[in-house]
């Protein structure tokens, strides 16, 4: 099956929070957001219901990716209506005109949802990705095409290496999560304890690659003869592809 390697790197985290997975190439947008939620702490991925919206940017076709119904339909709104905006623009008041180009040339971006788009191609063609998860914390993430795999022999997405522990949902952005973490590793901190409660609602877990990989095993596509593999071959399958 040809699959991907990619390595996900969570922006402006220091130490560098990062992931690589090998993945089917034949994933939609909604599959890789899946996959990146499931490496992370956050919960909007399958098999969970949305917890934040988000956003895949592929400005260099012009488009976004994203499962903001909202931004969706002002997007169709425009295309079906471009005279009606051509007329606004003629009688807006010039208080209001800049205001009003900027938001048109907004529109003209093409939005597309993330369950009817694959990401074969643009991630082939352009080698990374632009990913934003909770347009209020703001995780930004860059998703970049490591290698192509011809003769992966699983339907499911599976953790190869990675680093660090990542940020539980809510806890604020990157900032947030850093004061966060002074409190949770701090038992003499007086609020440690009110910490370590809270995070244990947000399902924060550290760092744990085999917790990873169970999750993961949910992603699949189809069922194949190739998920009956036994845990030896999957073993060798793993180690040829991990880059140390």
């Amino acid at each position: 099956m040809k699959s991907y390697i990619i390595r996900i790197e969570l922006e402006e985290s220091n130490p560098l929070i990062w992931r690589r997975v090998i993945m089917p190439a034949g994933a939609t947008f909604n599959r890789l957001h899946d996959v990146i939620q499931n490496v992370t702490n956050f919960q909007s991925g399958y098999p969970g219901s949305g917890y934040h919206l988000f956003e895949f940017d592929l400005s260099k076709e012009n488009m976004i990716v994203t499962n903001n119904e909202e931004a969706y339909l002002e997007h169709q709104h425009y295309k079906k209506n471009k005279k009606m905006y051509e007329v606004r623009l003629k009688t807006m008041s010039p208080n209001m005109l800049e205001f009003e180009k900027r938001y048109q040339e907004r529109l003209k971006i093409e939005v597309r949802k993330p369950t009817g788009l694959k990401i074969d191609n643009y991630l082939e063609k352009h080698k990374e990705i632009k990913y934003t998860y909770d347009f209020g914390d703001n995780w930004h993430f860059k998703v970049n095409h490591e290698q192509i795999v011809d003769d992966y022999y699983f339907g499911y997405p599976t953790l190869l290496d990675g680093a660090e522990t990542a940020p539980p949902e809510d806890v604020g952005g990157i900032h947030g999560y850093y004061e966060f973490l002074e409190v949770y590793r701090n038992p003499k901190h007086p609020e440690h304890e009110e910490m370590k409660a809270w995070a244990e609602s947000q399902y924060f877990r550290k760092y744990d690659p085999n917790w990873i990989n169970e999750s993961l095993k949910g992603l699949k596509y189809r069922k194949t003869e190739w998920d009956k593999i036994n845990h030896e071959r999957y073993q060798i399958i793993e180690d040829k592809y991990r880059k140390k």
